[in-house]
Parts: C-alpha cells; structure tokens; sequence
C-alpha cells in the first residue's frame, strides 16, 4: 500500500501458537474462549509476526525483524519474503524497532550472522537500558528472561560495528517517520507514525496480540507485558485516537498483513476493519504487491 509517497510493503516472518486463555490477565472466567469461537477461533490461536517495509523512495526503513531463529520453526521467512518482495537484505538502509522482544529483533540475526550489513538499528533509549541490563531480570518474571537473552545476543554484532542507536524523544527519525511512546508492554514500547501528503499509517507494535479479543475488551492484557496496567492505558488511548482519527494501522500481531483500521464498537470496545485487498494499478509498483 502507500502512505502518501511512500511504499509501505508488510512482511510474514511466521506465526506461532499462541495460549491466549493462559497468557490473558484481566479476562473473566470463559470470555477469552467465547470472544474467540465468534470468530471460529480457539486457543492456542496462531499468533501473527509481521514486520513493515518502508520504501520513501531516498531510504528503505524495516519496522522490526520477526523472530529470525529465536522462535525456531515458527518464525525466519522474513528474508526470503523481503526478497519476493523484490528487495534484499543489503539494501535495508535503516530499523527501527517498536521494542527489543525477541519477535520483534530476533531477526536481525540468522544462524549467528548479520542479515543486514550496512542498517542503522534504533530503538527508545528506556528499552535498551531495560533489556540490556542484566540487572533488570529480578524486576522481571521468568517468562520474560528470554528477551534479555535474545536482545542481548542479535545487538551484540550492531553494537560492536558501531549501527545502533537509541533516542530519547519523539523527533522525527527520517523525514515524515517518528516514533511515539506507549509504555506497558516493554518499558520503552513505541509505535512508529508514518506520514506524507496528508495520509497516515501508526505501526503499533505489540499494542494489540489478539485481536478477537483485545478490540472489544481492550482492558485484557497478556502476561508478557512488563506493566500490564500501563500497557492497557497505552492500549485504550491509541484504539480511541485511531477510531477517532481514522488513520490506518499496521499491527505485528494481526493476522496478515496486519494492515486496517479501527472502528469503535459501543461504549468501549472496538473492531478492526481489515484493509481490502486489490491488484495494486500504479504502474511504478509491482503488481500484485499492495492491499489499499
């Protein structure tokens, strides 16, 4: 699809199996369950791991990386399905990641080498003082040790030659890119904001993990988030601005493309509005790759 000028291309890195009844906090007994059988769903649900290219034409920006090894079987089709998109790693000039999970950053690595030779990776300043810090593994449950693992192993290449940065405000990134704070899910979480001519796209990270549920119930969180209260304010500000403001969305863990809209549902709940598919007609595109 296109944000103005901007080519913004979504990447399957897998999906997995995930236990939505045993990971949801704030759920009353059954509901989980039943929000799921509305839409012919049962738990383990298959979690999406989508990433985000975007071409402004002067750079090529990926927004995030899927799990690359780190979730084994489960995640790693990020490259080969960059380059069906007609890109190659080499050419990815910088990333920008939502938060240092291991399905966010994992694929910045594949069998221990560097998938991306020339990027600049960022990433909020808190979150990389959070998960690079070994001494934060005793603010921390157990089911969250693995992310420090993993954060730490892929950067460590980055790190060493010098392309990592991190950032501390909202400033823009690249012309008509910044990134927003929205704490909870990760101490540093942000969401990244992409604009052109008037029209905009938010890449919200792990806002939402399951969206038969999170979008009518938004007070549900999942037991990954580091401040699961935080992360349902986060939560319940961006479904109301973007319900409100009508800008599109593209979650890492909607079902692929995870790219739509959200429209509100009652009082205080919400529906994802897929994007509609369609044969992409500009002719500097190639065919067949965009969903409007």
């Amino acid at each position: 699809m296109f944000v103005g000028r901007y080519e913004v291309t979504a990447l399957l890195d897998g999906t997995h199996p995930f236990p939505a009844e045993e990971l949801a906090i704030n759920a009353r007994p059954g509901e989980v369950k039943t929000l799921l059988a509305r839409q012919r769903l049962a738990s383990p649900v298959e979690g999406m791991i989508n990433a985000f290219l975007i071409n402004t034409g002067r750079k090529l920006i990926l927004i995030d990386t899927g799990a690359g090894d780190l979730y084994g079987r489960d995640g790693g089709l990020l490259v080969s399905n960059l380059r069906a998109a007609g890109y190659a790693p080499e050419q990815i000039d910088e990333i920008y990641l939502t938060h240092l999970h291991r399905d966010h950053a994992g694929g910045l690595m594949r069998g221990g080498k560097v998938i991306f030779p020339k990027a600049v990776i960022y990433v909020s300043k808190i979150d990389a003082d959070f998960w690079l810090n070994n001494a934060n593994r005793a603010k921390t449950p157990a089911l969250l040790y693995p992310m420090f693992d993993g954060a730490q192993s892929v950067l460590a290449p980055y790190i060493a030659q010098d392309r990592f940065r991190t950032f501390t405000s909202e400033a823009e990134l690249s012309p008509g890119i910044h990134p927003i704070f929205s704490p909870g899910h990760s101490p540093g979480h942000c969401y990244f904001m992409i604009e052109d001519n008037g029209q905009q796209l938010l890449a919200w990270g792990d806002t939402v993990h399951v969206q038969p549920v999170q979008f009518p119930r938004p007070g549900v969180a999942i037991r990954y988030d580091t401040d699961n209260r935080q992360a349902v304010a986060s939560r319940k500000s961006v479904l109301a601005d973007a319900a409100r403001k009508g800008y599109w969305i593209a979650g890492a863990h909607i079902s692929f493309p995870g790219i739509g809209h959200v429209r509100a549902d009652g009082a205080h709940g919400y529906t994802w509005v897929p994007a509609n598919y369609t044969l992409n007609r500009f002719q500097f595109a190639p065919a067949g790759q965009a969903a409007h």
